[in-house]
């Protein structure tokens, strides 16, 4: 049976004449003009230069390259080629990565290029579902801010999960605005098809896309056609088609018949076990059972310390806090309009469907709560999550100021004046913060609030000024993140793909070194502190570090001997195409050719001629094993060997070096058959280097077994150097120099 107040409420949403005056007092071709301008500016900022990027986030392209070895490795999302361990997530966001490699062969920008296709997807569908739901104007600047949301459009230019995860999760927002606006089998299909899109994300980062679930449910349930009981069966009707589609993947892991690769991250090799502990518990509450994340206090150091106040300090404010305050007034705005309507003091035509405030203010306000608050691993770009609701509420308190404008009311311009004034002032205190870092944006951000002040005051008295209002503060409002956003093409930081970030780049202590630009990506001497890249080289080496140099600033407690970059510090980066495998295509070009510049896990660069003897010397005194080389020190430590040659090459340990693949049976199995002799570890640590911390500590278990029953092969043999700094790995599990070790059976 229909509902004759929910049609009503349909209607007035998405009648054409609804739109707010500066929309309908422009040309019919301004609005899809500048939506059209709003994508170009997306797919510039996303994708400029994506050749510059080297491999973004080495860990995940290593993944790529072992995935398009075969089905398998594909279908698990396995790390290295053996399929010994996958990444320690989901292998959805990769999977576009693979097919584009498999396209365009195996280069950084390909494996970007997806990336940046999904980014400005991203931007496209939340105009459509914001225009459904308040007009034309409020898409538009919705669009807009997502387009210059500054850890957005660095996150979009790497090859890190998070990309793939939004789109979804704005895709699935689309379904359900319009699930709202339907009735009967057709709001069935559409809320069905909300909850399948989540699953999706779940695919991608598992419970991170499962923090929108309440913000969707509340929407739905306030908004949604029909009486009580049919709404909240076809809500229980959409979520048994998220389960599904989110686990999926974890059933087939645990159902699966023959040999898999063991699942990165978790500790008994289950993708359960990843689902609520080191990706569900261990986020929140900085350990799992026993498993640690705090990673000698790297690990929650990316974005600073945990509490209400994460999103605003140094690491995280200039990425995402630009329009928080914004966002928190037009929840107010909403909330006080609904008082009032309630009183008989506005008309409903001067309202936005409460279902849309629902959605994004629930989403904003869930997942600011988690990422302020968890104790384990956390980054700065996670946040990007939060940028499709900042922008929705941005968009949609700019439209129901114009309503209530328009319904009489002389207060909205004053709203609006307030809406600016504190995004002016949020954005000054965050550009003083670092005045060495394009400080001169401080007079244009105060200029232009000044002028969008002057102009919605005058609206009070002269409406025609509207159009012109609006857009001063708009401009206002994101002169400065714009600023941040475009800095992003022409820079990249010192922890490169690993970290991506807009800006001054900020470490976890608070201490700022200058960002990565120009120079053909090579970071400008002055000002850099010894023993970084671009610095002084106390060891005699042009920007390579001295034993155990940190710069000013990094996160105290990190562990002894952390490598701190350089071609022998942190693990390099290297190119190459590689020949296709059983039953997967094979990469165009075939061969291996040179790393493409720029950044990569924490640095750029091809293997080492120190890492290439080492290699090669496995290679030629053990020609018939399967796994040509371990490596010691997590998967960080293997990336440039598995980028950087067609060999197989297995990273021990996982990404944080704790995993329990290999296991000591199975190397005491590998060693026994041939598969494998060689191992790349550490002079210290016994055999190995450490890793996080855990109830079973795998890592020393192998450690122990390498010490107890390998010999060391002298540097000589391979023509190399006994000084030689450790490989390490991208979270500073290295430790100590390379030794090469000689399991052969004995």
């Amino acid at each position: 049976m229909s509902n004759p107040t929910h049609l009503k409420t349909v209607l007035a949403a998405s009648a054409p004449d609804d739109s707010p005056a500066f929309v309908r007092s422009l040309p019919a071709w301004a609005a899809p003009a500048a939506l059209g301008a709003i994508l170009v500016l997306a797919a510039v900022l996303y994708g400029w230069a994506l050749g510059s990027l080297g491999w973004a986030n080495s860990y995940y392209s290593a993944a790529v390259k072992s995935m398009g070895k075969n089905w398998t490795n594909f279908l698990f999302g396995s790390f290295d080629p053996a399929g010994v361990v996958t990444v320690d997530k989901p292998p959805a966001a990769l999977w576009p990565q693979v097919i584009s490699s498999k396209i365009f062969g195996l280069h950084g920008w390909a494996l970007v290029l997806p990336q940046m296709i999904e980014g400005v997807a991203a931007v496209l569908v939340l105009h459509r579902t914001v225009r459904r739901w308040a007009g034309e104007g409020a898409a538009l600047v919705a669009a807009l801010v997502l387009t210059l949301t500054p850890i957005t459009v660095a996150i979009n230019r790497d090859n890190n999960p998070d990309t793939l995860l939004v789109l979804l999760l704005v895709s699935a927002a689309y379904a359900l605005t319009r699930a709202l606006q339907a009735e009967g089998r057709t709001a069935t299909w559409w809320l069905c098809a909300s909850g399948f899109l989540i699953g999706c994300g779940f695919l991608t980062k598992m419970l991170a896309a499962w923090m929108v679930i309440p913000a969707f449910t509340l929407a739905w349930l306030v908004g949604g056609s029909g009486p009580w009981i049919p709404r909240v069966r076809r809500l229980l009707g959409a979520g048994a088609i998220l389960a599904a589609s989110s686990l999926w993947w974890v059933a087939m892991v645990a159902l699966w018949p023959g040999d898999r690769p063991y699942i990165g991250g978790s500790k008994d090799g289950s993708a359960w076990d990843l689902v609520v502990g080191y990706n569900g518990l261990g986020r929140v509450f900085g350990s799992s059972d026993g498993m640690s994340q705090n990673m000698g206090g790297f690990g929650g150091g990316f974005g600073g310390a945990s509490g209400l106040g994460r999103l605003f300090n140094a690491q995280v404010g200039g990425q995402i806090s630009w329009l928080l305050p914004v966002s928190a007034l037009a929840l107010a705005v909403a909330l006080v309009g609904v008082v009032m309507r309630r009183r008989g003091m506005l008309s409903a035509d001067a309202l936005l469907p409460a279902s849309g405030w629902l959605l994004w203010g629930t989403w904003l306000v869930v997942c600011a709560a988690v990422y302020s608050t968890q104790k384990g691993i956390f980054h700065p770009y996670y946040t990007t999550q939060l940028a499709p609701a900042i922008a929705a509420l941005c968009g949609g308190l700019t439209a129901a100021l114009v309503r209530v404008h328009r319904a009489g009311e002389r207060w909205a311009p004053l709203v609006g004046v307030a809406a600016v004034v504190v995004s002016v002032v949020w954005a000054v205190a965050l550009i003083r913060r670092d005045s060495a870092w394009n400080g001169w944006l401080v007079w244009p951000v105060l200029l232009l609030g000044c002028a969008a002040v002057v102009l919605l005051l005058l609206t009070r008295r002269r409406g025609r000024l509207l159009t012109v209002a609006v857009g001063a503060a708009v401009a206002s409002v994101l002169v400065a993140p714009g600023a941040w956003a475009v800095s992003v093409p022409g820079s990249t930081s010192v922890m490169g793909g690993s970290n991506p970030t807009a800006g001054p780049m900020t470490f976890g202590g608070g201490g700022r070194m200058p960002r990565q630009s120009g120079n053909d990506g090579e970071l400008p001497s002055a000002g850099m502190p010894s023993g970084f890249p671009g610095g002084d080289a106390p060891s005699g080496r042009s920007g390579q570090p001295s034993s155990g140099d940190v710069p000013s600033g990094m996160p105290s407690g990190m562990p002894s001997g952390m490598p701190t970059g350089g071609a022998n510090g942190m693990p390099g980066m290297s190119g190459g195409s590689t020949s296709g495998h059983s039953g997967m295509p094979s990469f165009p070009g075939g061969g291996s050719g040179k790393a493409p510049s720029g950044r990569g896990g924490f640095g750029g660069g091809e293997l080492t001629s120190e890492q290439r003897k080492i290699l090669d010397y496995a290679v030629e005194h053990a020609p018939h094993a399967r796994i040509k080389l371990g490596v010691e020190g997590g998967a960080m430590a293997a990336s440039s060997f598995i980028l950087g040659s067609d060999e197989t090459v297995i990273g021990m340990g996982g990404f944080t070096n704790s995993d329990n693949a290999p296991s000591v049976d199975q190397l005491k199995e590998w060693t026994k058959s041939g598969e494998l002799r060689y191992v790349l570890g550490s002079d210290t640590n016994s055999g190995g280097r450490p890793g996080m911390t855990g109830s079973a500590n795998y890592t020393k278990q192998r450690s122990d077994w390498i010490a107890d029953n390998c010999t060391k092969v002298p540097a000589s043999a391979y023509g190399g150097t006994s000084s030689s700094k450790s490989s390490g790995s991208a979270m500073g599990f290295g430790a100590g120099a390379d030794v090469l070790y000689d399991c052969a059976a004995k």
